[in-house]
């Protein structure tokens, strides 16, 4: 659950795919190449404009500009976080936090019966969507595959509502 005072700093917003370079920006600080968790500009451009497809951005009020972001499919009863991402210096303030509230919050309105993401193992996210009720309900083996060759697994996680 987010601060008060950060709700104040912070503007969770509806993404528009002209402001795919904010989310780019945003996700290749977050991510990087490391694990092979980033997504390109053009699985980005392609996936947006597909139906139940929602991108959320985290706004910083006072300069007005995008810290994090969430991209979110929904199909019939269950929602899947796709992306989450927050620029480094905006991590661990609750950003992610609120980013996944929305997430959470708007199955919920929409009557869904379940969310759900995958996640690299190891990722330090991971204790963030337990605290919100996520649980671990499956594993793909060498799923992400690192610049170093290295593969790690995603851990599967879901939510009911």
């Amino acid at each position: 659950m987010a601060t008060p005072a950060l709700a104040e700093d912070i503007r969770i917003a509806p993404g528009t795919p002209d402001q795919i370079g904010a989310v780019m920006q945003v996700m290749e600080a977050a991510f990087g190449d490391r694990f092979g968790e980033a997504w390109t500009r053009s699985q980005l451009s392609g996936i947006l404009p597909m139906a139940g497809v929602l991108l959320t951005l985290a706004v910083e009020r006072a300069r007005d500009a995008v810290v994090g972001f969430s991209l979110v499919r929904t199909v019939a009863d269950e929602s899947e976080l796709l992306l989450l991402a927050v620029l480094p210096d905006e991590q661990r303030r609750g950003v992610g936090g609120l980013l996944l509230d929305h997430f959470i919050d708007g199955g919920r309105d929409a009557g869904l019966r379940r969310v759900h993401l995958e996640v690299r193992d190891g990722n330090p996210a991971i204790g963030m969507y337990q605290r919100a009720g996520f649980a671990p309900v499956g594993r793909r083996r060498n799923y992400y595959h690192a610049s170093d060759g290295k593969r790690y697994d995603a851990i599967t996680l879901a939510c009911e509502l």
